[in-house]
């Protein structure tokens, strides 16, 4: 049995908390002073990340992937406060993708902590467009037109895991696609895109129901009327993700795409890059050569304008998002637990007697590099995973 004392973000007041066979067992109401509470760190219904590449310098989609490698990032992001996830796969050879869906599903049959984390598997692309700007950094050699039988094989490879692809319905084959993994429980995404608006509303009209990283994915110059924005912004049917990490998209985009597409509809991912975590310096990939900044930004080797994945972890971008849109964090919080799991399916957390204990305890601290002068950063203390309990990195 384990015992905690914290403050519960739903309603900023002191509880204990017991946890016992991973459930939660009791909640506490604690009186004391607010100076008492306010020392107290937060306990939160876990954070759960939809689209995660890797962690320090391993990647999902690596030809050379090993059951050690996914347990490795698993348990790093647990230290994180992460408490579910899909690992996701970018765009690479049908070898290569199908190697590290089989790796994971192979993790999830020999770890507890890997199986509980994994509810399910991310592929993004190789369905993308294959112009540059809207394929990103994704490696145009492997990026291809939609295939059936292609999703049956990564479905046998990954023990039935794959649960989101991300692809551009422009692409031949796509939309005729979506309705069938529709139908296996496929959650379905439009991103890395260079699609008409009424391709994009065809996608979702057959059962597309996310955008992914609005913001990014796409060219550099786009038409004013006819792209891919509006229609992903206008349509009530369709979620969004945005990556909140301070670099991927402005401040008064991210406020934007928050007005259209209200809190309900909107979920927030790290996209973290298998390059987050490692320190900064240059790094060789068969693809490009990525540098890591001093600041924290993992851009394409040689310049600082494009950008090459994420480096911030979820709670970091959960913390940006509420400050730079000035939502309660509560609301942000939602973000990047309640409304992804809702998205796909899943259970959700939440902290309630007798609930399976997926929490995630944290503190906010003074960030002194921030631009704001109260600016804050997330600082994780440990994560319940079904009661396994992670301590954070230290």
């Amino acid at each position: 049995m384990i015992s905690l004392t914290v403050r519960l973000l739903e309603n900023n007041t002191a509880a204990r908390l017991t946890i016992r066979h991973g459930v939660i067992q009791s909640i506490l109401p604690l009186e004391m002073s607010s100076v008492e509470r306010d020392l107290l760190p937060w306990a939160a219904p876990g954070l759960f990340d939809l689209q995660l590449n890797g962690f320090q310098g391993i990647w999902f989609s690596s030809e050379s992937l090993t059951v050690d490698d996914v347990e490795s990032v698993i348990t790093a992001f647990a230290r994180q406060g992460i408490t579910g996830c899909l690992p996701t796969l970018i765009t690479n050879s049908s070898e290569a993708i199908e190697h590290g869906l089989h790796t994971i599903f192979l993790a999830t049959q020999r770890s507890n902590l890997v199986r509980e984390m994994i509810r399910g598997c991310h592929v993004e692309g190789p369905w993308i467009s294959p112009e540059n700007g809207p394929r990103g950094a994704h490696p145009i050699a492997h990026v291809r037109h939609a295939d059936r039988t292609e999703l049956q094989r990564w479905q046998k490879a990954a023990g039935g895991l794959v649960r989101l692809i991300t692809l551009a319905p422009e692409v031949p084959g796509t939309l005729d696609l979506i309705p069938d993994a529709v139908r296996q429980g496929i959650t379905i995404a439009i991103g890395h895109t260079a699609a008409s608006g009424t391709t994009i509303t065809t996608a979702i009209e057959r059962g597309a129901t996310l955008g992914t990283h609005l913001g990014n994915g796409c060219a550099g110059m786009l038409p004013r009327h006819d792209n891919i924005f509006w229609p992903q912004l206008a349509d009530d049917r369709l979620n969004v993700s945005v990556i909140a990490d301070g670099w991927h998209v402005p401040a008064p985009m991210l406020k934007c795409i928050l007005r259209c597409k209200t809190p309900d509809r909107l979920i927030l991912t790290s996209d973290i890059s298998g390059f987050g975590g490692c320190p900064p310096g240059r790094y060789m990939t068969p693809a490009v050569d990525v540098e890591v900044l001093p600041d924290g930004r993992i851009v394409v080797a040689g310049q600082t304008q494009y950008l090459a994945g994420s480096g911030a972890t979820t709670g970091e971008c959960v913390v940006r998002f509420h400050q730079t849109c000035d939502v309660p964090l509560q609301l942000a919080w939602d973000m990047a637990s309640l409304h992804p799991t809702r998205l796909l399916g899943l259970p959700t957390a939440s902290i309630e007697e007798g609930q399976p204990a997926f929490l995630t305890i944290f503190r906010t601290e003074l960030d002194e590099s921030a631009d704001a002068p109260d600016g804050r950063r997330f600082v994780p203390e440990s994560a319940f995973i079904r009661g396994i309990h992670v301590d954070a990195a230290t």
